[in-house]
Protein backbone atom coordinates (compact mmCIF):
# COMPACT_ATOMS: atom_id res chain seq x y z
CA UNK A 1 0.00 0.00 0.00
CA UNK A 2 1.39 3.70 -0.88
CA UNK A 3 1.38 6.06 1.55
CA UNK A 4 -1.45 8.53 -0.01
CA UNK A 5 -3.78 5.01 -0.33
CA UNK A 6 -2.43 4.60 3.35
CA UNK A 7 -3.83 8.49 4.60
CA UNK A 8 -6.99 7.72 1.91
CA UNK A 9 -7.81 4.61 3.96
CA UNK A 10 -7.00 5.68 7.75
CA UNK A 11 -10.12 6.37 10.01
CA UNK A 12 -10.82 10.18 10.93
CA UNK A 13 -13.35 11.12 13.30
CA UNK A 14 -14.05 15.49 14.01
CA UNK A 15 -15.92 17.30 16.80
CA UNK A 16 -17.18 19.89 14.31
CA UNK A 17 -18.86 23.11 16.77
CA UNK A 18 -22.56 23.26 14.96
CA UNK A 19 -24.12 26.23 16.25
CA UNK A 20 -21.34 28.37 15.65
CA UNK A 21 -21.12 31.37 12.01
CA UNK A 22 -23.84 32.69 11.25
CA UNK A 23 -25.93 30.07 9.71
CA UNK A 24 -25.07 27.30 12.53
CA UNK A 25 -26.77 24.07 12.05
CA UNK A 26 -28.85 25.10 8.55
CA UNK A 27 -25.19 25.21 6.68
CA UNK A 28 -23.11 22.94 9.29
CA UNK A 29 -25.42 19.73 9.14
CA UNK A 30 -25.55 19.29 5.50
CA UNK A 31 -22.17 20.04 4.95
CA UNK A 32 -21.14 17.48 7.47
CA UNK A 33 -23.37 15.09 5.64
CA UNK A 34 -21.64 16.24 2.15
CA UNK A 35 -18.37 15.15 3.80
CA UNK A 36 -19.70 12.15 4.61
CA UNK A 37 -20.65 11.01 1.30
CA UNK A 38 -17.23 11.65 -0.15
CA UNK A 39 -15.17 9.65 2.79
CA UNK A 40 -16.07 6.84 4.43
CA UNK A 41 -13.30 6.58 6.59
CA UNK A 42 -15.14 10.14 8.25
CA UNK A 43 -16.87 10.00 11.16
CA UNK A 44 -18.51 13.39 12.87
CA UNK A 45 -19.84 14.40 16.44
CA UNK A 46 -21.69 17.24 16.02
CA UNK A 47 -21.55 19.47 19.10
CA UNK A 48 -24.56 21.93 20.22
CA UNK A 49 -27.98 22.06 20.81
CA UNK A 50 -28.82 18.48 19.95
CA UNK A 51 -32.84 19.43 19.56
CA UNK A 52 -31.65 21.43 16.49
CA UNK A 53 -30.10 18.93 15.36
CA UNK A 54 -32.06 16.01 15.24
CA UNK A 55 -34.43 18.34 14.09
CA UNK A 56 -31.85 18.88 10.97
CA UNK A 57 -30.71 15.38 10.44
CA UNK A 58 -34.69 14.13 10.95
CA UNK A 59 -35.71 16.67 7.68
CA UNK A 60 -33.10 15.18 5.95
CA UNK A 61 -33.96 11.53 6.82
CA UNK A 62 -30.40 10.73 7.85
CA UNK A 63 -29.94 7.44 10.15
CA UNK A 64 -25.62 6.81 10.44
CA UNK A 65 -23.77 5.43 12.39
CA UNK A 66 -20.75 7.75 11.72
CA UNK A 67 -22.87 11.03 12.61
CA UNK A 68 -23.19 11.52 16.17
CA UNK A 69 -24.19 14.46 18.56
CA UNK A 70 -22.56 15.61 21.76
CA UNK A 71 -24.52 18.17 23.40
CA UNK A 72 -23.44 21.80 24.43
CA UNK A 73 -25.61 24.33 26.63
CA UNK A 74 -23.83 27.26 24.77
CA UNK A 75 -22.91 29.45 22.28
CA UNK A 76 -20.44 31.82 21.57
CA UNK A 77 -21.56 35.23 19.65
CA UNK A 78 -19.89 36.57 16.92
CA UNK A 79 -18.96 39.59 18.71
CA UNK A 80 -18.26 38.18 22.02
CA UNK A 81 -14.50 38.94 23.03
CA UNK A 82 -12.31 36.11 23.62
CA UNK A 83 -11.03 36.61 27.73
CA UNK A 84 -14.91 36.59 28.43
CA UNK A 85 -15.93 33.18 25.87
CA UNK A 86 -12.72 31.30 28.29
CA UNK A 87 -14.20 33.00 31.45
CA UNK A 88 -17.79 32.28 30.96
CA UNK A 89 -18.50 30.32 27.86
CA UNK A 90 -17.28 26.51 29.38
CA UNK A 91 -20.03 24.49 27.92
CA UNK A 92 -20.28 26.23 24.83
CA UNK A 93 -20.38 24.21 21.41
CA UNK A 94 -16.94 25.65 20.60
CA UNK A 95 -15.31 24.53 23.82
CA UNK A 96 -16.86 21.17 24.22
CA UNK A 97 -15.66 20.18 20.44
CA UNK A 98 -12.33 21.34 21.53
CA UNK A 99 -12.63 19.08 24.66
CA UNK A 100 -13.24 16.21 23.21
CA UNK A 101 -10.32 16.70 20.81
CA UNK A 102 -8.24 16.96 23.91
CA UNK A 103 -9.83 13.85 25.60
CA UNK A 104 -8.95 11.72 22.17
CA UNK A 105 -12.93 11.62 21.59
CA UNK A 106 -11.57 12.93 18.32
CA UNK A 107 -8.95 13.86 15.95
CA UNK A 108 -9.86 17.68 15.10
CA UNK A 109 -12.24 20.25 15.74
CA UNK A 110 -13.69 22.74 12.74
CA UNK A 111 -15.80 25.88 13.45
CA UNK A 112 -17.41 28.61 11.97
CA UNK A 113 -17.46 30.54 15.11
CA UNK A 114 -15.80 33.49 16.50
CA UNK A 115 -12.24 33.45 15.35
CA UNK A 116 -10.38 35.19 18.65
CA UNK A 117 -12.47 32.71 20.64
CA UNK A 118 -12.17 29.74 18.86
CA UNK A 119 -8.23 30.85 18.81
CA UNK A 120 -7.74 31.93 22.52
CA UNK A 121 -9.91 28.23 23.38
CA UNK A 122 -7.51 25.89 21.38
CA UNK A 123 -4.47 27.48 22.86
CA UNK A 124 -5.92 27.44 26.28
CA UNK A 125 -7.24 23.72 25.84
CA UNK A 126 -4.71 22.48 23.46
CA UNK A 127 -1.73 24.14 24.22
CA UNK A 128 1.17 25.22 21.42
CA UNK A 129 3.48 22.26 20.29
CA UNK A 130 7.23 22.60 21.61
CA UNK A 131 9.27 24.91 19.97
CA UNK A 132 6.61 27.37 18.89
CA UNK A 133 5.55 30.56 20.53
CA UNK A 134 2.27 31.39 18.56
CA UNK A 135 0.16 29.57 16.76
CA UNK A 136 -0.72 30.37 13.21
CA UNK A 137 -3.77 31.24 10.80
CA UNK A 138 -2.68 29.79 7.48
CA UNK A 139 -5.03 29.62 4.17
CA UNK A 140 -4.94 29.13 0.58
CA UNK A 141 -4.78 32.16 -2.01
CA UNK A 142 -5.47 31.38 -5.79
CA UNK A 143 -2.82 32.36 -8.04
CA UNK A 144 -2.66 32.50 -12.13
CA UNK A 145 -0.96 29.41 -12.49
CA UNK A 146 -3.11 26.86 -13.30
CA UNK A 147 -4.10 24.29 -10.61
CA UNK A 148 -1.27 26.17 -8.25
CA UNK A 149 -2.70 27.64 -4.67
CA UNK A 150 -0.30 29.86 -1.86
CA UNK A 151 -0.39 29.24 1.23
CA UNK A 152 -0.23 32.77 3.61
CA UNK A 153 0.23 32.78 7.26
CA UNK A 154 -0.56 34.31 9.35
CA UNK A 155 -3.89 36.00 8.82
CA UNK A 156 -4.71 37.14 12.01
CA UNK A 157 -3.62 35.83 15.14
CA UNK A 158 -0.68 37.94 15.92
CA UNK A 159 -0.26 41.40 14.92
CA UNK A 160 2.53 42.14 16.54
CA UNK A 161 5.54 39.60 15.66
CA UNK A 162 9.14 39.33 16.60
CA UNK A 163 11.27 37.69 14.01
CA UNK A 164 11.20 34.62 15.53
CA UNK A 165 7.42 34.05 15.07
CA UNK A 166 7.87 34.89 11.10
CA UNK A 167 10.52 31.99 11.26
CA UNK A 168 8.51 29.45 13.11
CA UNK A 169 5.47 30.54 10.66
CA UNK A 170 7.98 29.79 7.84
CA UNK A 171 8.60 26.40 9.10
CA UNK A 172 5.02 25.29 10.00
CA UNK A 173 3.64 26.76 6.46
CA UNK A 174 6.64 24.68 4.65
CA UNK A 175 5.42 21.50 6.40
CA UNK A 176 1.51 22.12 5.38
CA UNK A 177 2.34 22.59 2.11
CA UNK A 178 4.75 19.81 1.95
CA UNK A 179 2.27 17.54 3.21
CA UNK A 180 -1.21 18.48 2.41
CA UNK A 181 -0.49 20.20 -1.24
CA UNK A 182 2.29 17.44 -1.56
CA UNK A 183 5.21 19.63 -2.85
CA UNK A 184 8.33 19.06 -2.83
CA UNK A 185 10.91 21.47 -0.94
CA UNK A 186 7.99 24.67 -0.94
CA UNK A 187 9.07 27.73 -1.82
CA UNK A 188 9.08 30.32 1.53
CA UNK A 189 8.86 34.13 0.81
CA UNK A 190 8.58 37.20 2.99
CA UNK A 191 6.07 39.44 2.10
CA UNK A 192 7.44 42.59 2.12
CA UNK A 193 6.45 46.21 0.53
CA UNK A 194 9.49 45.51 -1.69
CA UNK A 195 11.76 43.38 -3.00
CA UNK A 196 15.27 44.87 -2.38
CA UNK A 197 16.92 43.75 0.94
CA UNK A 198 17.39 46.94 2.61
CA UNK A 199 13.39 47.10 2.73
CA UNK A 200 10.70 46.21 5.26
CA UNK A 201 10.97 46.19 9.21
CA UNK A 202 13.34 45.12 11.25
CA UNK A 203 11.70 42.22 12.43
CA UNK A 204 11.30 41.20 8.73
CA UNK A 205 15.14 41.73 7.73
CA UNK A 206 15.72 39.74 11.04
CA UNK A 207 13.49 36.47 10.17
CA UNK A 208 14.94 36.96 6.58
CA UNK A 209 18.69 36.28 8.22
CA UNK A 210 17.02 33.22 9.59
CA UNK A 211 15.81 31.69 7.06
CA UNK A 212 18.33 32.07 4.75
CA UNK A 213 20.74 30.17 7.17
CA UNK A 214 18.27 27.36 7.17
CA UNK A 215 17.13 24.58 5.40
CA UNK A 216 13.82 26.15 4.55
CA UNK A 217 13.54 26.62 0.56
CA UNK A 218 13.67 30.29 1.26
CA UNK A 219 13.73 32.56 -1.84
CA UNK A 220 13.01 36.05 -0.39
CA UNK A 221 10.88 39.22 -0.07
CA UNK A 222 7.44 39.00 -1.95
CA UNK A 223 5.49 41.71 -2.70
CA UNK A 224 1.89 41.90 -2.35
CA UNK A 225 0.74 41.99 -6.14
CA UNK A 226 2.92 38.70 -6.01
CA UNK A 227 0.68 36.32 -4.05
CA UNK A 228 -1.42 35.63 -6.90
CA UNK A 229 1.53 35.28 -9.49
CA UNK A 230 2.51 32.13 -8.03
CA UNK A 231 6.61 32.34 -7.68
CA UNK A 232 5.98 30.90 -3.56
CA UNK A 233 4.39 28.28 -2.63
CA UNK A 234 4.12 29.52 0.67
CA UNK A 235 4.20 33.54 1.90
CA UNK A 236 4.78 34.55 5.44
CA UNK A 237 3.64 37.66 7.20
CA UNK A 238 2.43 38.79 10.80
CA UNK A 239 -0.91 38.81 11.35
CA UNK A 240 -2.04 42.12 10.85
CA UNK A 241 -0.69 42.48 7.29
CA UNK A 242 -2.09 38.85 6.13
CA UNK A 243 -5.51 39.72 7.89
CA UNK A 244 -5.67 43.07 5.51
CA UNK A 245 -4.58 40.83 2.64
CA UNK A 246 -7.19 38.31 3.35
CA UNK A 247 -10.10 40.65 3.44
CA UNK A 248 -9.27 42.72 0.47
CA UNK A 249 -8.89 39.72 -1.64
CA UNK A 250 -12.65 38.73 -0.40
CA UNK A 251 -13.65 42.38 -1.38
CA UNK A 252 -11.90 42.41 -5.03
CA UNK A 253 -13.41 38.90 -5.77
CA UNK A 254 -16.97 40.74 -4.71
CA UNK A 255 -16.23 43.76 -6.89
CA UNK A 256 -15.05 41.82 -10.22
CA UNK A 257 -18.37 39.73 -9.99
CA UNK A 258 -20.68 42.67 -9.29
CA UNK A 259 -19.02 45.01 -11.84
CA UNK A 260 -19.28 41.51 -14.32
CA UNK A 261 -22.94 41.33 -13.46
CA UNK A 262 -24.00 44.53 -14.36
CA UNK A 263 -21.78 44.88 -17.27
CA UNK A 264 -23.93 41.73 -18.56
CA UNK A 265 -27.41 43.19 -17.38
CA UNK A 266 -26.40 46.83 -18.96
CA UNK A 267 -29.00 46.39 -22.09
CA UNK A 268 -30.14 43.28 -24.34
CA UNK A 269 -27.19 43.21 -26.05
CA UNK A 270 -24.65 42.90 -23.31
CA UNK A 271 -27.52 40.09 -21.64
CA UNK A 272 -27.02 38.28 -24.87
CA UNK A 273 -23.31 38.41 -24.84
CA UNK A 274 -23.45 37.50 -21.25
CA UNK A 275 -25.31 34.09 -22.20
CA UNK A 276 -22.65 33.42 -24.85
CA UNK A 277 -19.84 33.89 -22.34
CA UNK A 278 -22.14 32.05 -19.53
CA UNK A 279 -19.43 29.03 -19.92
CA UNK A 280 -16.17 31.06 -19.39
CA UNK A 281 -18.04 33.43 -16.78
CA UNK A 282 -18.76 30.07 -14.40
CA UNK A 283 -15.22 29.33 -14.85
CA UNK A 284 -14.25 32.18 -13.41
CA UNK A 285 -16.57 32.59 -10.88
CA UNK A 286 -15.90 28.75 -9.58
CA UNK A 287 -11.91 30.38 -9.54
CA UNK A 288 -12.86 33.12 -7.92
CA UNK A 289 -15.73 32.20 -5.22
CA UNK A 290 -14.21 32.52 -1.59
CA UNK A 291 -16.02 28.81 -1.10
CA UNK A 292 -13.55 26.78 -2.60
CA UNK A 293 -10.54 28.55 -0.33
CA UNK A 294 -12.68 28.09 2.84
CA UNK A 295 -10.68 25.94 5.72
CA UNK A 296 -8.20 28.31 7.30
CA UNK A 297 -5.42 25.75 9.31
CA UNK A 298 -4.63 26.95 12.90
CA UNK A 299 -1.12 26.05 12.81
CA UNK A 300 1.30 25.30 15.74
CA UNK A 301 -1.05 23.93 18.30
CA UNK A 302 -0.75 20.26 19.55
CA UNK A 303 -4.29 19.24 17.77
CA UNK A 304 -5.32 19.76 13.96
CA UNK A 305 -7.96 23.31 14.40
CA UNK A 306 -9.64 24.25 11.21
CA UNK A 307 -11.30 27.77 10.71
CA UNK A 308 -14.04 28.14 8.32
CA UNK A 309 -15.40 31.62 7.42
CA UNK A 310 -18.50 32.67 9.37
CA UNK A 311 -20.88 33.16 6.63
CA UNK A 312 -20.04 30.30 5.07
CA UNK A 313 -22.25 27.94 2.12
CA UNK A 314 -22.61 24.25 2.40
CA UNK A 315 -20.04 23.63 -0.06
CA UNK A 316 -17.76 26.12 1.59
CA UNK A 317 -18.21 24.54 5.10
CA UNK A 318 -17.70 21.24 3.89
CA UNK A 319 -14.38 22.24 2.25
CA UNK A 320 -12.96 23.14 5.94
CA UNK A 321 -13.64 19.83 6.82
CA UNK A 322 -12.09 18.41 4.22
CA UNK A 323 -9.04 20.53 5.20
CA UNK A 324 -9.22 19.13 8.71
CA UNK A 325 -9.24 15.38 7.56
CA UNK A 326 -6.43 16.15 4.85
CA UNK A 327 -4.39 17.75 8.53
CA UNK A 328 -5.39 14.64 10.48
CA UNK A 329 -4.37 12.17 8.14
CA UNK A 330 -1.50 13.93 7.18
CA UNK A 331 -0.73 13.88 10.79
CA UNK A 332 -0.01 17.76 10.16
CA UNK A 333 1.25 18.58 13.97
CA UNK A 334 3.55 15.91 14.35
CA UNK A 335 4.86 16.27 11.31
CA UNK A 336 5.29 19.92 12.27
CA UNK A 337 7.14 19.33 15.70
CA UNK A 338 9.23 16.64 13.58
CA UNK A 339 10.57 19.91 11.71
CA UNK A 340 10.82 22.31 14.49
CA UNK A 341 13.28 19.95 16.17
CA UNK A 342 15.36 19.92 12.81
CA UNK A 343 14.91 23.34 11.33
CA UNK A 344 14.25 25.36 13.87
CA UNK A 345 17.26 27.62 15.14
CA UNK A 346 17.25 30.39 17.88
CA UNK A 347 18.55 33.43 17.06
CA UNK A 348 19.84 35.78 19.60
CA UNK A 349 20.09 39.60 18.36
CA UNK A 350 23.61 40.04 19.14
CA UNK A 351 23.91 36.66 16.48
CA UNK A 352 22.47 39.02 13.89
Amino acid sequence: MSINQKFKSAACTLAIDAMGGDYGPSVIVPAALMALKTDPTLTITLVGDCECLNQQLSQRKVHSDRIKLHPASQIVGMDESPAWTLRHKKDSSMRVAINLVKEGAAQACVSAGNTGALMATARFVLKTLPGIDRPAISAMFPTMKKNTKVRVLDLGANVDVHADYLFQFAVMGSVLSESVDNITDPRVGLLNVGSEEMKGTEQVKKAAEMLKASRVNYIGYVEGDAIYQGIADVVVCDGFVGNVALKVSEGVAKLVGHDIQLAFNHDWLSRLSGLAALPVLKRLRQRLDPAHYNGASFLGLRCTVVKSHGSATVLAFANAINEAVLEVKKNIPARIQEQVASLLVRFDDSAL
